[in-house]
């Protein structure tokens, strides 16, 4: 009996042993890969990693994909008989990547494990900064580090000061004006003429309270280089106007105007192409000071907009219509409106007009 045993327990062992062996199964060299240090001009590096199939059946790489768009692989694309060589190929661009990394390589086939994981290390050491990466911005025979000027926050009533700076890379003198300056904003190069190779700096000074306006705004100032405008060498130049409430107390807030409306968000279904779309925003003031809606803008022109009142006591309510014309349009749209208020705890506010148009 004993006997019996034992021998049907061999055979349970063997068949599922050699059912194990049935499988192809990879058997890398090795998994890891460290490159060490790297030069980032020195380009692109690759490895190879070369495995066996070590299993009784043909072995074949379904695909492989890479956990960057910095690495990318190549593989054995045929399959690999019982006892056959094949490799993975990965290829690392350094190029604006310097430090350390890390990257894993997914490689799926029909093995008992569908997914074997690779991996590749290193350092990359950053290549010498060129004048080009140092001033990217190309403007006639200049070059700047930005051509964007970013006030970023600022309060109704206050002024602020940004520079940028930029670098004569001409090879002879060039002289830098302005044209189509706003009152709100005063801006000067130093010096007026730089010399060839000579670096220099736009100073700009933004006053809110001569622009007159609230939220996100902007501008553009044009160039006059030697003299001639080209319209095409420009500076933009965007503030965010916003009253600062951060300094008020908490008996300042509760007194206050507070915004209430009903839905922000109008969902218009779906209309055919050249049809419009209406909707009014009710808004209660249910605070205790007069709420005052200091601005209302769409995100483009096509959702016309129109406040019945812009102060509204307390208890009072007002509304905003808003009109999207599919005029030219088709597809899903998803369209804003912000406004601007005095209440302290929502001075802007987010509505939303969305559908789609057939």
């Amino acid at each position: 009996m004993k006997k019996i045993i034992l021998f049907t327990f061999a055979m349970l062992w063997a068949t599922v042993s050699w059912g194990q062996h049935t499988k192809p199964s990879f058997s890398f060299a090795e998994t890891i890969f460290d490159f060490g240090a790297i030069k980032e001009e020195a380009g692109k590096v690759s490895h190879s990693f070369t495995f066996t199939n070590t299993g009784s059946l043909p072995l074949v790489i379904h695909n492989v994909r890479a956990s960057c768009g910095c690495t990318s692989p190549e593989w054995s694309k045929k399959p690999i008989v019982p006892g056959g060589k094949g490799f993975v190929k990965v290829t690392f661009d350094p190029a604006n990547r310097p430090g350390n990394f890390n990257k894993t390589i997914t490689v799926t086939a029909n093995t008992e494990n569908a997914n074997t994981v690779l991996r590749i290390t290193g350092n990359v050491s950053p290549r010498p900064k060129t004048l080009k990466d140092l001033y990217p911005r190309s403007v006639g025979p200049l070059r700047f580090k930005s051509t964007h000027i970013s006030f970023t926050r600022i309060g109704p009533k206050e002024s602020k000061s940004e520079e940028v700076d930029l670098v004569n890379t001409s090879d002879k003198p060039v002289s830098i004006d302005f044209e189509r300056v706003p009152k709100h904003l005063a801006i000067q190069a130093q010096p007026k003429t730089l010399k060839p190779g000579e670096k220099g700096k736009i100073t700009a000074i933004y006053d809110a309270s001569a622009k007159n306006d609230w939220g996100f705004v902007y501008d553009q100032i044009f160039l006059k280089l030697d003299g001639e405008v080209n319209y095409k060498n420009r500076l933009s130049v965007n503030a965010n106007i916003q009253e600062d409430f951060a300094s008020w107390s908490k008996e300042e807030k509760d007194k206050a105007a507070k915004v209430s409306i009903d839905n922000k968000v109008f969902n218009f279904g779906e209309i055919s192409q050249g049809e419009k779309a209406t909707h009014t925003y009710s808004i209660v003031n249910e605070g205790k000071s007069n709420l005052i809606i200091r601005k209302v803008k769409a995100s483009c022109g096509c959702t016309a907009i129109k406040p019945d009142k812009t102060v509204i006591a307390p208890g009072e309510k007002t509304a905003i219509t808003a009109e999207f014309n599919s005029a030219g349009r088709t597809g899903r749209q998803n369209k804003s409106i912000t406004v601007i208020t005095n209440d302290p705890l929502q001075s802007n506010i987010l509505l939303r007009i969305q559908g789609t148009v057939k």
